[in-house]
Order: C-alpha cells, then structure tokens, then sequence
C-alpha cells in the first residue's frame, strides 16, 4: 500500500481492488500510480483499459500518460462505456445489423448525435403536437424529443424493451393516477415506436440503440469471451457515476481479469439523471480481493472540513469527526441582499478584492448557482470585466444558439442564403455586427444595421457608400470600410454553388472573421465556439445526409432550423479543457461537480432558492422509477419526493465543499432572479449552523 492508505481490508497482494474515499483523498492519484505500474512491470498498454463514465473525466489519464518525465509507456485506451458501444456496431456491423432489423445492412451505420436525434425525432414529435397528444404537458417539442430520448437510454440501461416504458411510468402513479397523465404516456410511446421504426429504416444508431446492439452482441458466448479476453487489466474512473449496465459488465469481467482497480467517491452519484446507479457501485465492492479506504482530503483545510461536518450534522448524516472540541471555525461567510443584482455587485466586489488584493489567481475562483441563466452569465461577467477579471462560463446543456458567437454566425449564414426565407430579426443583425466588426459599440451596431439591413429586398444588405453621410459619419468610415468587406463577402458566397454547412462556417470564420479588424481575431474562445459549431454541422450532415448527391442547400437550410429551435448541444470535450484559462468559473452546480477540479475559493449564489434542492421536472420521464433499483409497480410518493431530494441536496453540498481549499461565500437574495421571494432547504441548512456557531452571525445588515 501507500501513505495515503488509512485502511484496508483483504487479501495481501490483491488481484483486484475497490478504492473508496471522498474527493480529494487520491484516489485518481492511487488509480493513476497503478497504471505505471502495470505499466513498469511489462504489461502491454493495448491490454488495458481505463473505463470512464465521461469523456472529461480521461483528461487526468491523458495527462499522465503524456508526461515526458515518465517515459514512452505506449497507448492506454481511455473509453467510456457508449465509446466501446459504438465500436462494437461499427467493427461487427455486418452480422448484427440484419439481426437487430435494419434495412440495408450491407451499407453502413450513420451515428446519431443528441443534437441529430432530437432532430430525426422531430417530424414525429411535431405531428404528435399538433394533433393536440401532448396538451397535458406544459413543455417544448424539443424538450419532449429529449425525454423521449432519455427513455430509450433508460430501457438500454434497465435491459427492457422500450415499449414497456410508458408502463413502468403508469406503474408509479398508481390506481389514482391521472388519465391525462396515462395518454400522454401512450403518446411518447407512439411517438418513441415511430422514431425507432425510421432510426432502422435508414440504418441510424443513437446512443440508446448503440447500448442495444451492443448488449445484443455481448450476450452471444463467443462474442463475450472474446471481449472479455481482449484486455487483462482495468481501472474504473468513479464507479458511482457509472449505470447497472456497465455494472454488470464490470461484474462478469472481474473474474477473468489479471489486475483491476475500480475508485468509488463517496456521497457522490451526480449522474442518476443520466442513470448512475451508486447502489451498484456499492455492490460490486464485495467482489474484490482488497477494499482500500481513503479518509484524508489532500484538498480542503481544517476550516473546510468543519464547515462539512457542521452541513452533515445539520441535514441528519452521520460525520466521522465530532465537532467537540475542534477549534477551526467553519469556512463560510454570507451577505444578506434585498434584491438579486445587489447580491451580483457582492460577489463582483469580493471576488475583485481576493484576486487584486489578496493575490487569489482568478483561475482559482468558482461562482456557483443552481442554474446559469443567460441574465446572470452576462450580468455578473460584465461586473468582473468592469473590474478587471476574466471570466469563463461553462453549461452543458446550453443550446447552440444561445451562445453569441454561434449566433452571429447562424444569423449571417441566413443572410448569405436568402432563398432559405429565413430572414433575422433587426437585433439578430445588430449583434452579428457588433460582434463580427472590431471596435463597433452596440450603439453604431444598432444604428449599423437599422441603416443597412433591408429584409425581404435582395439585396438584404447595402453598401456603406449608399448610405446618408450623415448616418456614415456617426457609424464610422473604418466600421463602414469593414462592414463593406462583410457585406462582399455574404455576396460572393451567394453567387457560388450551395457549399455543406460545416465548411461554411468553417470559411466565415477563416476568411473573414479572424482577420485583423474584425471580431474574432486573436479571440480563443470564439474560435472554440465555431470549432463546436463546425463539428455539429459535420456531424449533422454525415449523419442524417451521407447519401452522394444530397442537397447542400438543403442540408443547410435544415440544419439552420435545427440550432434556431434551440435544440441540446453534444458534448464537447475542448469546452472543459478551455477552463483552465486564468480566468473566474462560472456555471450550474452539477456542471462544477462533474468538472473534477477543485478551487480555492467558491461562491454560492442565490442561498435560498429552491432549485438548488428541487429536481427538474421531467413529466415524460423519471430518473428514479426507470431504474433497476426501484421494485416494479411501487408508486412513488410525496415522502419519497422528499426524500431523494434531500439526498441529493447533500451530496451536491458535500461534494462542493470537498472541492474547496480554503473558503465558502454564500450569496443571500431575499428576492431571487425572478422576483420571488426565496426561504428554500438550503437556507435553512445554514441558518441551523449560524445558530450552532452565533460568533459567526453579523450585525451589518449585508453580512
């Protein structure tokens, strides 16, 4: 063992081994160390494998293993389980395609992205709409093509058909359950059974259908012990966040191996929206040779580790240290603010002060919050520049279109392709020029494309010498010369044959916009939006249209729609890399969680409201009742509600808390980012804690 060993049980020199411990006790480190050593002692790399539960979590490994000073140790796979899914279609296509019923087998399989899958579902989705199916639920169409989605990954994951969904969701309303509820279950399931049907028609594999065929193919015997041969060694990065389905592999496969190190967090399991299953996690621990405990935290300081017990104390759960006698005062500060933007100003001010006074790398500072609404990225972002701090946002779940840069570039797209008729809205225009023009204020912007844009007319753009002088004077002739060079551009692009587009963007961006006087030159983060972008568009394309002599003006018009109805970006790898910059995180508490990086200092915003303990609401859906764990036919129940929810509320406070070195500042606003007056669970945490440690409660009215 190591020094960071505080207990083990087991066997002496272990075959297989479960590390288990809080963040921050080493556990990543221990896995990391083991890996060398199975390296070090001659055991080839292409045998072992490094199983994570998402991408962002292998950047440790790829780090290590491209560190210099340890040598050539060759190349370690670091896959997630829907990676090794999707190989397995691709390699063994041709004998499971026909099985499995899709048409045309001898061609191959087209993968489908969220953002793709979202979009072959929604011809079904809308006409479900539209015959008035879904009245019942106050929700999108895109939100319903989501959900549906996520029942499918459900039943992968359960191991059911996803036909039986719509039933284990009737299941848990019970005898007096809602006949509006029951239909528009019955709906999803048409909608889901007419999505399939086309997903095989066209040879299209989803995440949910990868996870399928990849069961269907493991269950044959020469299939399983050829995969479980294929490696002797494995180490399973947060098993925790790992589904039933990866468990049970990891159960079958632990026999056969020759080494194995599988790392549980404690209080953790951030992903059961997405169908973690910490309780299988837990159960795989008694089929190890050897369970090593990790108790110390090489993360927080003493004042952190009171603050965590006095939360633990205070919600009911059991915390190995008393708090008799343990001189550190818990490791948070609060401010009490009247209205949401006054608390803003707070957290601006203090952060100011930690980085300019007090020597704090901004890179080292966390704002938190239950959501990251665009107000408040924007708002507070704009306090920290006026102050002098750069600041990074990161929200997986934030549509395409809601970021700026993807923005302007979707909206001059619409206007180089004036036969799509999809003409953008003046403020659509004025941002594009504002941010695709170096040094144009929002004022000129505006007064820019007011001046300018003529939509409906063709040309929809004039040129600068066709305007007032005076309108010229005010705009500027170095804005209006490169406003004309924009303008040329949309133009020659326009009389050229339709290009796919991803090379669209990719030519807007390398031709025009990265150059000297416009706005995305020497703009790091606006060259990582278009490459997302670009990527989205390439995927879309090659998915949905692979087919020779497809219509690239079509393939664009359409994809222009998909982004423009807000649908779910994918997962990009490259966006949490770019949060290393020295720069203040800003993002949703989950997103924080799952980033697996700790910081100096936090800031939680908005105390008291409610979605820092309310869960989502989900009507077409339910991460608890579509799981293995919950007994078929079991109703679920206000008490059950509850319960889960402060479960939860204490492992995001825990695992918040364990990611911070040094201190705590809660963000207090008697009237939230809505207006509503806020007396949520969390609140009510702290409130138990002031009272328990009055030395720490102020006076001032602003804490």
């Amino acid at each position: 063992m190591t020094d960071l060993a505080e207990t083990y049980v087991g066997e002496p020199q272990p075959r297989t081994m479960f590390v288990e411990g809080s963040f921050g006790a080493g556990k990543t480190t221990f896995a990391i160390e083991t890996l060398f050593t199975w390296l070090e002692g001659g055991v080839v790399p292409d045998r072992i494998l490094v199983l994570v539960p998402q991408r962002t979590m292998a950047l440790s490994y790829y780090e290590a293993l491209r560190d210099a000073t340890r040598g050539p140790m060759g190349s370690v796979d670091v896959r997630t389980i829907g990676g090794i899914a999707k190989e397995i279609c691709t390699v063994y296509w041709p004998e499971i395609a026909a099985e499995a019923g899709f048409q045309n087998p001898e061609r191959g399989p087209r993968f489908l992205t969220i953002e793709t899958s979202q979009y072959a579902m929604a011809g079904f989705v809308n006409a479900a709409v539209d015959r008035g199916e879904f009245d019942a639920v106050n929700i999108s169409p895109q939100q319903i093509a989501r959900q549906i989605v996520d029942n499918f990954s459900k039943a992968a994951i359960m191991k059911v058909e996803y036909s039986h969904i719509p039933h284990l969701l009737a299941q848990g309303w019970g005898e007096e359950r809602p006949r509006k509820r029951l239909l528009v279950y019955e709906a999803a399931g048409r909608v889901a059974e007419e999505y399939r049907q086309y997903c095989l028609a066209n040879r299209l594999l989803d995440f949910p259908l990868q996870l399928e065929m990849f069961t269907r193919w493991l269950d044959q015997p020469d299939s399983r012990e050829q995969f479980f041969a294929s490696r002797t060694h494995l180490i399973v990065e947060q098993l925790q966040e790992e589904t039933a389905l990866t468990h049970d592999l990891i159960y079958e496969w632990l026999p056969r191996l020759d080494g194995a190190l599988l790392t549980y967090e404690w209080d953790s399991g951030y992903r059961v929206f997405l169908g973690a299953s910490p309780e299988g996690a837990r159960f795989l621990k008694q089929h190890c040779e050897g369970v090593l405990t990790l108790n110390r935290s090489f993360i927080t300081s003493p004042g952190v580790e009171r603050l965590h017990a006095e939360v633990s104390q205070a919600m009911g759960r059991p915390e190995p240290a008393s708090l008799d006698g343990v001189d550190s005062a818990p490791a948070f500060s609060y401010s009490f603010h009247a209205f949401f933007p006054q608390m803003l100003t707070w957290v601006a001010d203090s952060i100011a002060k930690l980085v300019q006074e007090e020597g704090v790398p901004a890179r080292e500072i966390a704002v938190l919050a239950p959501y990251l609404s665009d107000a408040l990225r924007f708002s507070l972002g704009q306090k920290l520049a006026a102050r002098g701090i750069e600041s990074i946002s990161h929200r997986p779940s934030r549509a395409l279109r809601e970021e700026p840069v993807a923005r302007c570039l979707l909206t001059l797209i619409a206007l180089a392709h004036p036969a799509w008729e999809h003409r953008p809205p003046l403020e659509d225009v004025a941002q594009a020029f504002q941010l695709a023009i170096d040094d144009l204020d929002p004022v000129r912007a505006r007064l820019l494309a007011r001046v300018a844009y003529r939509p409906g007319s063709q040309p929809s753009l004039i040129p600068f010498e066709g305007m007032k002088v005076e309108m010229q004077a005010r705009i500027t002739y170095v804005a209006g010369e490169r406003y004309d060079r924009l303008r040329e551009w949309i133009m020659a692009y326009g009389r050229e044959e339709a290009h796919p587009p991803d090379h669209v963007f990719s030519r807007l961006f390398g031709e025009l916009l990265s150059q000297p006087g416009f706005g995305f030159h020497a703009q790091p983060e606006a060259g990582r939006i278009t490459a997302e972008l670009v990527a989205s568009a390439r995927s879309f394309r090659q998915s949905l249209f692979a087919d020779e002599g497809a219509d690239q003006n079509e393939i664009g018009r359409r994809y222009y729609e998909l982004v423009d109805r807000g649908l779910l970006a994918a997962l990009y790898v490259n966006s949490w890399r770019e949060e290393r910059a020295d720069a203040v995180f800003m993002a949703p508490a989950y997103t924080f969680l799952l980033r697996n990086r700790p910081v100096r200092v936090q800031f939680w915003l908005d105390v008291g409201s409610l979605g820092w303990w309310e869960r989502v609401d989900q009507p077409l859906t339910h991460p608890y009742v579509l799981s293995r764990e919950w007994p078929p036919g079991t109703i679920w129940t206000d008490d059950q509600e509850y319960e889960r929810q402060q479960d939860m509320l204490f492992r995001i406070l825990s695992g918040l808390i364990r990611r911070c070195r040094d201190h705590v500042y809660l963000g207090i606003s008697d009237l939230g980012e809505q207006g509503f007056e806020q007396r949520g669970p969390m609140l009510r945490i702290f409130q138990n804690i002031l009272r328990r440690n009055p030395q720490m409660m102020s006076d001032e009215p602003n804490g």
